[in-house]
């Protein structure tokens, strides 16, 4: 049964699943039969760092698959990807026992290993999160007791003449310091996974804004008649037996054309980040002094 997924903008939301992959073997050839339809196994839609990493994670489980990435922009990795605090985050702030913690701890380690294979710049620099009076300690405590739990490594109290050595400019009554907390260019990582991607053979379609999408016939009948057909911009047309949507806020509207659930459904958040003028560097040495977010 072919049934939408849907990936969110922070993480992956699931109404899954997208069907039994294609047996293993010869990989079959891409076919464009009749009325100019591009035929795969699979297609996700959307090159930021979340569905190329799909995608790559796919084809090293089954790759004799078909399968293509579009994204509507001219490179990779060019909305959320490109514009975020570039941290890389060791687990502490999600509940215990939840996928997100789990993925986050475990992700931490995954992802420091594949930077290093990949010489991808990045830094360790580790991070503050600070009380800076005596009625943000219980918050303080709560979240600790959560990066334990997580399984967050090496996560230690801190008094004021303890962090004033990591971060002689920072203020407060205590902290957290999480050591392995980092710092990297996630859209130099997406385009690593870009070739990833393209080393075991799948197609990443640049300038394919995706505008429709549409359910093909669940019956019996012929294997190019099943699963989706997508529509884009530039007059391309696909049809894939599955289809993944890692299209940040228009996911869910894209994977509701396909024939996928109501829910959940995503609320966009807007996030904004100053950067400190280069004659104020000095200030911060490392990710700094995080005010309590619980």
């Amino acid at each position: 049964m072919w049934r939408a997924t849907h990936t969110g903008a922070r993480g992956v939301l699931m109404t899954w699943a997208c069907g039994t992959a294609r047996a293993a073997g010869g990989r079959a050839r891409l076919s464009t039969p009749a009325g100019g339809h591009s035929h795969y196994d699979c297609v996700v839609v959307g090159g930021g760092i979340v569905g190329l990493a799909t995608a790559r994670e796919i084809l090293q489980r089954y790759p004799s698959l078909r399968l293509a990435v579009l994204e509507k922009e001219g490179a990779v990795g060019q909305h959320q990807t490109g514009h975020n605090s570039g941290v890389v985050h060791a687990g502490i702030y999600y509940v215990p026992g939840s996928l997100k913690a789990r993925l986050c701890v475990e992700g931490l380690d995954l992802s420091y290993a594949y930077f290093r294979e990949r010489n991808i710049p990045h830094e360790k620099c580790g991070k503050l999160i600070v009380a800076v009076s005596d009625d943000e300690l219980p918050r303080l405590d709560k979240l600790y007791e959560r990066g334990v739990a997580n399984g967050v490594k090496d996560l230690v109290y801190m008094s004021p003449s303890e962090f004033a050595a990591v971060e002689p400019h920072c203020a407060g009554v205590r902290a957290i310091y999480s050591p392995h907390t980092g710092i990297v260019d996630w859209g130099i990582v997406a385009q690593h996974y870009a070739e990833d991607v393209r080393a075991c053979r799948g197609s990443i379609l640049l300038s394919h804004h995706v505008d429709g999408v549409s359910q093909l016939g669940a019956g019996a009948g012929a294997a190019e008649d099943q699963g989706v057909e997508i529509r884009c911009a530039n007059g391309a047309r696909l049809r894939s037996a599955r289809a993944i949507f890692c299209a940040g806020a228009f996911s869910d509207r894209l994977a509701r054309q396909a024939g996928g659930s109501q829910v959940p459904m995503i609320v966009p958040v807007r996030g904004e980040y100053l950067e400190l003028h280069e004659s104020c560097h000095h200030l911060v040495k490392g990710i700094s002094a995080y005010t309590l977010i619980l």
